[in-house]
């Protein structure tokens, strides 16, 4: 909106809670401000009355309070960034762990494949010992 001055703070006026907005500007904008500030509400706010009045004292320039916003979000911000980037640089060493594990991966297939192929031939003279037995005493039973 382009206005020089501008200052907004939480007061409690009455014994209720209330938003102040200080604005500074040519007419033009003031009138915007005002239109705005009276027709639109934050979704979920609850307001009751929108007061405009005249205001005699400093309003700080637009771009210091804008300043002190970005502070105090950087300020909240900065803290949870870090934790962030403690938390990725820990993912990262479980990630190379767990990369360290699967590496194996395909040496364990491999030798089982070779165990497998060790046991196969000693399992197919197993079960063709056990066919023969079978047929033995079924004969012996008079089964065939």
């Amino acid at each position: 909106m382009a206005l020089r001055g501008f200052e907004v703070f939480n007061d409690e006026l009455n014994d209720q809670q209330s938003v102040v907005a200080l604005i500074e500007g040519d007419e033009t904008r003031v009138n915007r401000f005002r239109k705005i500030a009276t027709s639109t509400q934050p979704p979920l706010a609850s307001v009751e009355r929108v007061l405009v009045e005249d205001y005699q004292g400093e309003i700080m320039p637009a771009w210091q309070f804008a300043s002190i916003g970005t502070a105090s979000q950087m300020n909240k911000a900065i803290p949870l960034l870090l934790e962030m980037r403690d938390d990725i640089k820990e993912m990262k060493g479980d990630i190379k762990e767990v990369r360290k594990n699967t590496d194996t991966i395909p040496l364990v297939l491999e030798e089982v494949r070779g165990i497998r192929e060790d046991i196969q031939p000693g399992y197919a003279n197993n079960f063709r010992q056990m066919q023969t037995d079978i047929r033995t005493i079924k004969d012996r039973l008079g089964m065939l």
